[in-house]
C-alpha cells in the first residue's frame, strides 16, 4: 500500500481533539428539564471570520438559583438529581453547544450573577475564560466589572433571551464581534506569571 493511500493519522492533523473521550453522559444536564426554573443555555463558538467552529469544548460552572455555590463532589454523576453546577459540551458541526440549567441567582458578596464560562478550541494555546451574564438582572447596570467595559465589549458578555426559558449566547473567538475573555489567575499566583 503506497502512503499516498492512506489516511492521515492524529499525529498529522490539527489537534487536540476535544470531542474525543472528553464529553460524557448527561454533561449539559447541570439541572432537569422537568426542573420549573430550568432554562436553556445555548449559542454558537465562532471563529474571527464568523464561521462555526464544529470541534471545540465549552465548559460552564455557576450558582443556583438561590445564589449557592455546589461543593459536593460528584458533580460527573447526573443519576443522584438535584443541581450540579458544572456541565461540559462539545460543539457540533455548526459550532453549536447547549445546556439545561438554571438561572444564577446573587452570590452573597458579588456583583451581578453569572455563569463562568471556558472554551477549549483547536489553535488555541490555553484555555479562554468568559463570564455569561443573563438579561434583564437588576445587578448588571452596578456591578464593577461590567461597569469598566466599553458598552460593544459589555453586550459580548450579556446572553439574549431566545424564546421561553431561552438563552443565548455567542462566543467569537475573534473579530468584530469578539468575546470578552478574561485573565485567569489560580488563587495565590503572582500577577505576570
Amino acid at each position: 500500500m503506497s502512503d499516498r493511500t492512506r489516511p492521515p493519522t492524529p499525529g498529522q492533523t490539527i489537534g487536540p481533539f476535544y470531542g474525543f473521550a472528553l464529553p460524557y453522559a448527561d454533561g449539559t444536564a447541570l439541572a432537569a428539564t422537568t426542573d420549573p426554573a430550568a432554562v436553556r443555555l445555548w449559542g454558537r463558538v465562532l471563529d474571527g471570520a464568523g464561521e462555526p467552529v464544529p470541534d471545540a469544548l465549552v465548559e460552564i460552572w455557576q450558582a443556583d438559583a438561590r445564589g449557592a455555590v455546589p461543593h459536593e463532589t460528584g458533580s460527573f454523576d447526573r443519576s443522584v438529581g438535584g443541581f450540579t453546577g458544572w456541565g461540559r459540551c462539545s460543539t457540533n458541526r455548526a459550532g453549536e453547544y447547549h445546556f439545561d440549567t438554571v438561572v444564577p441567582g446573587r452570590v452573597d458578596g458579588a456583583p451581578a450573577p453569572f455563569i463562568a464560562m471556558v472554551v477549549f478550541a483547536r489553535g488555541l494555546l490555553d484555555r479562554l475564560h468568559t463570564r455569561v451574564y443573563v438579561p434583564g438582572s437588576a445587578d448588571l447596570d452596578t456591578d464593577p466589572f461590567l461597569s469598566a467595559l466599553t458598552a460593544a465589549d459589555r453586550a459580548t458578555l450579556i446572553a439574549q433571551e431566545d424564546g421561553p426559558d431561552r438563552l443565548r449566547f455567542d462566543v467569537h473567538l475573534q473579530g468584530e464581534h469578539e468575546t470578552v475573555f478574561l485573565a485567569f489567575r489560580p488563587a495565590g499566583e503572582a500577577p505576570g506569571v
